[in-house]
Formats: C-alpha cells, structure tokens, sequence
C-alpha cells in the first residue's frame, strides 16, 4: 500500500499499534537540525561500517549521545567511544533530544530521552533492507526516526522478515515513531530519490534516536 499524502497535508497517520508517521513534524527545525550535523561530524566523521562477514554497510553513519550503534566484524552492539577515533561520541545536541522527546510524546510515548542517535547519510538509490532495532537493552522505549533531505520509500513490514511490507513515502521533515506492540517491527528503505534538494544536495539524512541502555 502506498501512501503520499504527507506532502500536502503533512498529516499524522497510525501505521500500527503504536506507530506513528507524523508527517513534517520536523520541517520548522529541520534547517537548525542540519545545521549540526557537520559540528557533530567534524568530532566523528560519516564512514561506512563492515558487517560480521566483511561486507561493507552502504549507508554511511555516525553516532551522537552517550553511546552508539557500531558494526564489525564483531557484529552489531553499541559502545561509548567511537572506534575509529578512540574518543567518546559527541554529546548530542539539546534540540536533537528535546524534538525526540516531543515526536514520542505526540505518538503515545510520553518521557522518552534517547541516549543514543544514530546520523545516517544515504546517496540517491541507497537501500536498507527489512530489519528489526534489536540490539538495544531497553526495548520498552520506542525509536524516533527523523527524515531530511530526499525523499525516501519506507518499508513498514511485519513481525517476520517475509511479510510483506506497507511502503510509505517520507518527506523532508517527516517523523516516524514506533514502540510498544510495534517496537520490533521489521522495517527498511527501498531507494532514495534522485535529486539535488534545497538543503541537503544529494543525499538524505536520517536521525534514529534510541533509548539503548
């Protein structure tokens, strides 16, 4: 099922038992929310990470906040220091957090403070396929996922990898929200528009806040 409306009317749609797209929730501050991002990679710059088998993650990414999310050939886990600089993460910015805690709230997830924010940067056609966010500790507190830049198909799917998956269309400033009976819901990209937007030129960012201890 396609969904495009958030362009227009910039709605909030249920798209599960407590998963909310809350298009544009993000559009005034996005521009303020970009503007940090360089600050933040000046301290630990985008890379590509490895997985356990050697392949190469074709999303590049770097953390903020108190810990972060890292894949090597040790696997998936999340850790205080960055690997590649030895040092610890940069802090995260307060309106990173404060608009996590507000996104959450207008879900249902009142008291959400992620620790944790994972900055992704995806080239035109970057794909990330149907996964669940399982290597956190605390799986009560749900994750906050913020679009800037391309658009993007998401893929909402299932329980099970081999459902089939909603796709829905996120916008420059979107907002998705899931926890509770969604928390563990297999989810993905499908393809980064093409393009050269306003802000962000070619790429799309991604800000995922996660409560990760």
């Amino acid at each position: 099922m396609q969904h495009d409306m958030f362009a227009e009317s910039r709605s909030a749609v249920r798209i599960g038992p407590g998963a909310m797209l809350l298009g544009g929730f993000a559009s005034a501050e996005a521009r303020a929310l970009l503007a940090q991002i360089p600050k933040l990679g000046a301290v630990s710059p985008f890379r590509h990470m490895t997985t356990r088998n050697g392949g190469r993650l074709a999303v590049a990414m770097f953390n903020c906040g108190e810990t972060g999310w890292i894949s090597d050939r040790r696997g998936y886990r999340y850790q205080s220091l960055d690997p590649e600089t030895g040092n610890p993460w940069p802090a995260m910015p307060d309106l990173f957090r404060s608009l996590a805690g507000r996104a959450a709230a207008a879900a249902g997830f009142a008291g959400f403070s992620p620790d944790a924010c994972l900055v992704n940067r995806y080239d035109a056609g970057t794909r990330l396929s149907l996964h669940q966010d399982m290597d956190e500790q605390d799986h009560d507190a749900p994750i906050v996922s913020v679009s800037l830049g391309l658009s993007a198909t998401f893929l909402w799917g299932g329980a099970l990898r081999a459902d089939r998956p909603e796709r829905h269309r996120l916008h420059h400033g979107d907002v998705v929200v899931w926890g509770g009976p969604s928390r563990m819901t297999f989810h993905g990209v499908d393809g980064v528009e093409r393009g050269d937007h306003p802000e962000t030129g070619p790429w799309r960012y991604n800000l995922t806040f996660r409560r990760a201890q």
